[in-house]
C-alpha cells in the first residue's frame, strides 16, 4: 500500500508554487519555451513534471518547443510524445517539430573533448542536426511571435 511511505502530497507543487518566484516571472516574460530533456523507460523526468506542475496561468497561449535527447538511437521520441499532452493540459501550445538528439554522446562537444574529437564548450559537432535546429526555432519564434500577438490583441 502506497499510504505507508512518505511520499509528497497531491498538492506538493502548490504548497511550494511562492518559493520559486524567479522561475514564475521568467515565464511571464516569455513568449515561449524549449523543453529539452532525458528520456527514461519510455518517458519525461518526474522533476521535469513537478516543474511544470509549478504553473498553469502563466503558460497559456504560450510556445514550446520540444527536445528530445539519449543516448541511444530513438532521441527521446517517446518522452517527446508524452510530453506533447502534457504541454497542451498546461496550455502550452507544442509546435509541429521536435528535435531528437540520438547518441547524445556524439551530437554535442563533451568537458574536455571526447574520443571523436569535440572541444569542451558543447557545441554541436554533427552537422546532420544543424538544420533541424535551425527550422525547429525558425518555427517556435513564429509561433511565439503569432501567440504572443493573440494574446496582447484577443484576449482583452
Amino acid at each position: 500500500d502506497a499510504s505507508a511511505f512518505a511520499f509528497p502530497s497531491d498538492d506538493c507543487c502548490g504548497a511550494i508554487k511562492d518559493n520559486f518566484p524567479e522561475y514564475r516571472d521568467a515565464i511571464i516574460r516569455a513568449d515561449g519555451l524549449v523543453i529539452v530533456a532525458p528520456e527514461y523507460n519510455h518517458g519525461y523526468p518526474g522533476v521535469l513534471k513537478s516543474i511544470l506542475d509549478l504553473l498553469l496561468a502563466e503558460y497559456t497561449h504560450k510556445a514550446a518547443g520540444l527536445v528530445g535527447v539519449s543516448a541511444g538511437p530513438i532521441g527521446g521520441a517517446r518522452m517527446v510524445e508524452q510530453l506533447v499532452g502534457v504541454c497542451r493540459e498546461l496550455g502550452l501550445i507544442p509546435i509541429k517539430k521536435s528535435i531528437h538528439f540520438s547518441a547524445v554522446q556524439d551530437v554535442f562537444s563533451t568537458e574536455g573533448g571526447s574520443a571523436s574529437g569535440g572541444d569542451s564548450a558543447g557545441n554541436l559537432k554533427n552537422e546532420m542536426y544543424r538544420e533541424q535546429v535551425k527550422t525547429f526555432l525558425n518555427e517556435l519564434v513564429w509561433m511565439a511571435r503569432a501567440l504572443k500577438w493573440g494574446r496582447e490583441n484577443l484576449e482583452k
